[in-house]
């Protein structure tokens, strides 16, 4: 069938000539071609985002209003929030799945490379509609990126379109996922059995199924608001029987595997890079697999921990509470994992490994943050502070998106041919770890004090943290411009990458992050 289905493409594009210029972008369903795309936008977006978080970042450097209308502020926060998590960081970890599933599992493409080009194009124009809602009468949504209703009902014309855009990234996400999983059930190579498969690959494996599982349920909840606001229903408004609360256990059952969904591409990453620069295989592979499927089918009982002060029952709160300590269990297994193949390894530290270790050190922070908030009696002091900020932020900004720069600098060469500036990649790690701590880590102190989250003003005591926050966040962002300067000048006139990119490491990839196959899966594999 494969062979078919290559030949016949083969023999389409003899007849047609390839598409050209601006065409071949718009029409093409290579998998490395719409890997591209989804990163370069994905590197647009995460700018589009950061400007957004240094308009906040700007109004809080000192306490009182100077800069931006509170309304405004709060779009801002509601804006940021969403741009990131949905155009930024889940585009960029599709953008990889799609480079490197293929390659990793010896298939020629992706299982469905028509659905492949849709999902991608369906991202600029959700993108647009989501945008444009800063410039409609009545301004963007300012309910904070989680819509709670009432106050998100507020919100003027902008509200169907940020519903619609919402399902169109969700419909976006949903046909990526069933490409992954279409791909990685039928196209493995002969002898590439399950276990045998690297672990981002794994790990994008089970994101799809989570991807699938939720984003239904958020397009319910939606629908839903869009309703009330609309045709009289009353599914979240009080007056007509129905109740808000409900809204937010129907949109945590979507969010917080969500969670997941931007983290478990960023342990296959970190997974994939950590053997090659320890020059070891990675320690306890099956028990990496094992922990991912857990940390998924876990994620789906915990979603009331970021409820525990709606007033829920004590018994409700109780098991929300285990459920939540209980998904530490195996995320430890991983970090142990991964500390163990570095054990006496002969480590080297280039770029890449610079950015997991750090990813690795940093989300251990955001792990041991979100442990304490999921210890109910604390949780009701620390809930909707900065403490909170503080924690997701550890595990988002140098967790995820670390990670997405690590799997960037690490698999450049083998995409372009072209190695980046070693120098210059180093100085952009150490400038963004610095200022990354600088940004988030003072957040713990003020949110533990008791500052609020989500708002443009704040008590005078908490100005000096503030201040120093800010610092950290202007730092990061400006940094952020050197990582897009690297890429772009590898791309265009990096020097030629050898066969041996990672000095005799990059031979070993496939083997170090999964048990040695049968034979290379770089010459043909021979069926046992």
């Amino acid at each position: 069938m494969n062979a078919q289905a290559v030949e016949h493409v083969d023999h389409d594009d003899h007849h047609h000539g390839p598409a050209k210029g601006w065409m071949r972008w718009l029409t093409t369903t290579n998998h490395k071609d719409i890997g591209s795309l989804y990163l370069w936008f994905s590197l647009i977006m995460f700018f589009i985002g950061g400007i957004m978080a240094l308009v906040i970042r700007a109004e809080l450097f000192q306490p009182g209003l100077q800069l931006v209308d509170p309304g405004f502020f709060n779009q801002m926060t509601t804006m940021h929030a969403l741009v990131m998590i949905f155009l930024a960081l889940m585009p960029a970890f599709v953008g990889l799945a799609n480079w490197m599933i293929p390659i990793m599992i010896g298939a020629p493409d992706m299982a469905l490379p028509r659905m492949n080009n849709w999902s991608f194009w369906i991202l600029p124009f959700a993108s647009i509609m989501l945008l444009s809602t800063l410039f409609v009468d009545g301004g963007a949504p300012a309910g904070g990126w989680t819509m709670y209703p009432p106050l998100v009902l507020q919100t003027g014309a902008a509200f169907p379109m940020l519903i619609f855009a919402v399902h169109l990234l969700g419909i976006s996400s949903i046909m990526g996922s069933i490409n992954i999983i279409a791909t990685i059930m039928n196209m493995r190579a002969p002898g590439m059995t399950y276990m045998k498969m690297p672990l981002f690959v794994w790990t994008w494996f089970i994101t799809a199924y989570l991807l699938i599982a939720t984003m239904p349920v958020l397009a319910g909840a939606v629908t839903m608001l869009l309703t009330d606001k609309y045709f009289a229903t009353s599914f979240f408004s009080a007056a007509g029987g129905g109740d808000p609360v409900m809204f937010q256990h129907i949109f945590w059952f979507f969010g917080h595997p969500e969670v997941y969904i931007l983290i478990l591409p960023a342990f296959g990453i970190v997974s994939q890079i950590i053997p090659t620069f320890a020059r070891k295989q990675l320690f306890g592979y099956s028990s990496m697999v094992y922990a991912t499927a857990s940390i998924a089918f876990l994620s789906f009982i915990v979603w009331a921990h970021h409820m525990f002060t709606v007033g829920l029952p004590v018994s409700a709160e109780l098991f929300f509470m285990f459920a939540t300590m209980l998904i530490a269990v195996p995320t430890g297994v991983k970090v142990f994992n991964w500390v163990s193949t570095m054990w006496k390894g002969s480590m080297t530290f280039e770029t890449p490994m610079l950015f997991s270790i750090g990813f690795v050190i940093m989300f251990t922070i955001g792990g041991f943050s979100g442990l304490m908030l999921a210890l109910t009696p604390v949780d009701f002091q620390y809930h909707d502070t900065y403490f909170v900020v503080a924690h997701f932020h550890y595990v988002l900004v140098p967790g995820a998106i670390f990670s997405v720069m690590a799997a960037a600098y690490y698999w450049l060469p083998k995409w372009t041919g072209h190695m980046y500036d070693e120098k210059l990649g180093k100085f952009h790690f150490w400038m963004s770890t610095i200022f990354v701590n600088i940004l988030f880590f003072p957040q713990h102190f003020v949110g533990l004090a008791g500052m609020p989250r989500r708002i443009p003003d704040y008590a005078v005591q908490f100005a000096d943290f503030n201040a120093i926050s800010s610092i950290g966040a202007f730092g990061f962002g400006l940094s952020q411009l050197l990582f897009a300067y690297i890429m772009i000048k590898a791309v265009r006139s990096g020097k030629k990458a050898t066969d041996q990119v990672w000095d005799g490491a990059e031979g070993l990839e496939w083997t170090l992050s999964s048990p040695p196959p049968y034979h290379s899966f770089s010459t043909q594999p021979i069926v046992k």
